[in-house]
């Protein structure tokens, strides 16, 4: 799972378009939380149109921070926030041409999840995340 993408579309697991990788269903994702314990899966490394994007029933969010990926993407990033609650929010990074040559601040909106919640698991109980 760790390099794989998920895909609404594939059952089990498939190889990816780019064929250097897999992509996985959401009966997949489902069988890792069970048998991990967990919640939710956080990952990146995926660009999406909004920053966040959820998969399979919320248990996964794929969370980008780059907006308009290199140029090249009219996409969105996001930042993840998660309270003392473990309520998720999101902060909203929108693309623009005259932020990106500034650099300046581009945080836009912060935008609250609600129902997004996840119990306290095994690694926040130990502090391992």
């Amino acid at each position: 799972m760790l390099w794989s993408d998920p895909d609404p579309n594939v059952v089990g697991w498939a190889p990816n378009e780019r064929g250097v990788s897999y992509v996985f269903g959401v009966e997949v994702l489902a069988q890792f939380l069970r048998r991990m314990d967990l919640d939710i899966v956080v990952r990146g490394h995926q660009v999406v149109e909004d920053g966040y994007e959820f998969f399979g029933r919320r248990g996964l969010v794929t969370v980008f921070s780059a907006p308009n990926y290199c140029g090249e993407f009219d996409n969105a990033g996001a930042i993840m926030n998660v309270d003392e609650n473990l309520l998720c929010s999101f902060q909203i990074l929108k693309p623009s041409p005259l932020a990106l040559k500034e650099r300046g601040n581009m945080l836009t909106s912060m935008v609250k999840i609600p129902h997004v919640e996840m119990k306290t698991n095994k690694l926040f109980r130990r502090g391992m995340i």
